[in-house]
């Protein structure tokens, strides 16, 4: 799914008045309507108690046709106008006085600095937030802030419109409590980038997008920074298997790690690599590591290094498709100039976790030597010492994307909602859950991805596809063990049932149980 700009946005909507020739009141009228029959569906005309809060722009504008609608259908509704400002949009006014031809009872004039003393909020209520819209460029002035503090306080479900107001969306937020902290928010025809960022996904629980009608050449045409992935997207990429296709034809994996006490880490990775397809696995160690490998993980080859504890020397006589390096491999002196040295050899395919890349950021001018598009996959604290400290959300992607195209390389940024960074293009993963969060995890991700490029997935398709499966794989075995039980070996025993997941149909209601219950 296509994520697109608040530029773009403004386009495709003069775009779609323009060619389905409507007006923007018109535009406006539709997307109230969509809400409205969002909320219909779900509340079937029980009287909650309903309070619109409209602003005097066009995000307010929707509120009072969402609000003329739930009027009309007997809901129990109050609307209220928050007056901060003598510059009204001119939908805005048009639907203000539509509203009057529905109901007796004006919507409430809230001037900015009276008292709240009219307004009075069950937690069993409801509240609609549609005060401002994606055009806010600059903080709620205190009144409204309190507003939606007093919001907060009542525990009533909060609904935004378009997005939570006071949110940006392409910027960071200065204060936390200038913003509507939702509990779900309804986006127009695409969901925001803010809706996916650490700083800023706390502000709506719940997000979903409504089609109101855009343009379908335009939605498909135009080109945009950020993608949102899930099934349909990753599906296409998905490569068959041919009848008489034998191991060979599914490459060979090199996972490079490990040291004293940290063989584990390349155990998880290349059982990753193997259970996401990859014809051959190859395991390079510290001696150590040679007789819990091979006990553990019949299927894998291994490679002991000549020291006992870390790796001191990377030489091996094979031919990898690709190579998976870092998981557990530890940032002793040996070991540095050990990656050094392998990198500047090396000409194969690379996937670069862990201490691979903190060995990265302390020799920089390795930079360089990378094959062209070598995946990095840094948590947050890796990736720092790669770029540097960031003031927000938006000045990292702003570095991470400066970084990638500098050096020609993918970006994986490891989160609740992972973005693999190319270029200037963002793609955000929807898999995952916070049971991911627990040892091993990533290392596994290694294994995925290194699995896929052995497979003949380019890398940028290896990473998307790669952090999608391991994201569906944990959604799978949460059923069985909860967050909290949730280990990185879950994650491998059930990536055969999220490549199976991939070709499930939605399940269909049964019509003749329907039937029976009417």
């Amino acid at each position: 799914m296509k994520v697109f700009s608040k530029a773009q946005i403004y386009e495709g909507d003069r775009l779609t008045t323009e060619r389905q020739n409507i007006s923007s009141t018109d535009l406006m009228e539709r997307a109230g309507t969509q809400i409205f029959n969002w909320i219909h569906m779900r509340m079937q005309g029980a009287q909650v108690p309903i309070h619109v809060f409209c602003g005097i722009g066009n995000n307010g504008g929707d509120g009072l046709v969402l609000a003329r609608h739930l009027i009309t259908h007997g809901y129990n509704v109050i609307t209220y106008i928050v007056n901060c400002s003598d510059k009204r949009s001119k939908d805005f006014l048009i639907n203000y006085d539509r509203i009057k031809t529905v109901t007796k009872e004006w919507p409430k004039m809230l001037s900015c600095g009276g008292d709240f003393s009219d307004i009075v909020i069950d937690e069993r209520d409801i509240i609609v937030d549609a005060i401002f819209g994606i055009g806010l460029n600059r903080p709620p002035n205190s009144w409204v802030q309190e507003l939606f503090q007093q919001w907060r306080a009542s525990k009533a479900f909060t609904l935004a419109v378009d997005i939570p107001s006071g949110l940006y969306t392409d910027k960071a937020v200065e204060d936390e409590n200038a913003v509507v902290h939702a509990n779900y928010t309804i986006s127009f025809q695409s969901p925001k980038l803010v809706f996916f960022l650490p700083e800023t996904a706390k502000y709506t629980q719940q997000w979903e997008v409504l089609d109101i009608g855009i343009d379908r050449d335009y939605l498909i045409q135009t080109e945009t920074e950020v993608e949102l992935i899930s099934k349909f997207e990753v599906l296409p990429l998905y490569k068959p298997r041919q009848k008489f296709a034998h191991k060979g034809d599914f490459g060979h994996v090199l996972i490079i790690g490990g040291s004293y006490g940290k063989i584990g880490a390349v155990n998880l990775a290349s059982k990753a690599a193997l259970s996401s397809g990859a014809g051959l696995v190859t395991a390079y160690v510290p001696k150590c590591g040679y007789h819990s490998l091979q006990t553990s993980f019949p299927e894998a080859m291994v490679i002991t290094d000549d020291d006992d504890t870390l790796i001191s020397n990377i030489n091996f006589d094979l031919s990898p498709t690709v190579i998976g390096i870092g998981v557990g491999l530890g940032i002793a002196d040996e070991t540095a100039k050990a990656f050094e040295d392998f990198l500047k050899k090396n000409k194969a395919p690379l996937v670069i976790d862990a201490d691979g890349l903190n060995l990265l950021s302390m020799n920089k001018s390795l930079l360089s030597v990378l094959p062209e598009r070598t995946i990095l996959t840094p948590h947050p604290k890796e990736l720092e010492r790669l770029v540097g400290k960031w003031s927000d959300d938006f000045d990292k992607l702003k570095k991470v994307k400066a970084f990638s195209k500098e050096h020609n390389l993918i970006v994986l940024l490891k989160g609740a909602n992972s973005i693999t960074v190319f270029g200037d293009k963002l793609y955000i993963n929807t898999t995952g859950n916070p049971g991911m969060a627990t040892a091993g995890s990533g290392d596994v991700l290694t294994g995925i991805i290194s699995g896929l490029m052995a497979q003949g997935y380019e890398p940028l398709a290896a990473t998307i596809f790669g952090v999608y499966l391991h994201g569906r794989s944990a959604d799978i075995s949460l059923e069985d063990f909860g967050y909290q039980s949730l280990i990185a070996s879950h994650i491998i025993e059930t990536l055969g049932e999220a490549y199976i997941d991939l070709f499930k149909q939605p399940e269909q209601p049964n019509i003749e149980e329907q039937n029976d219950e009417q």
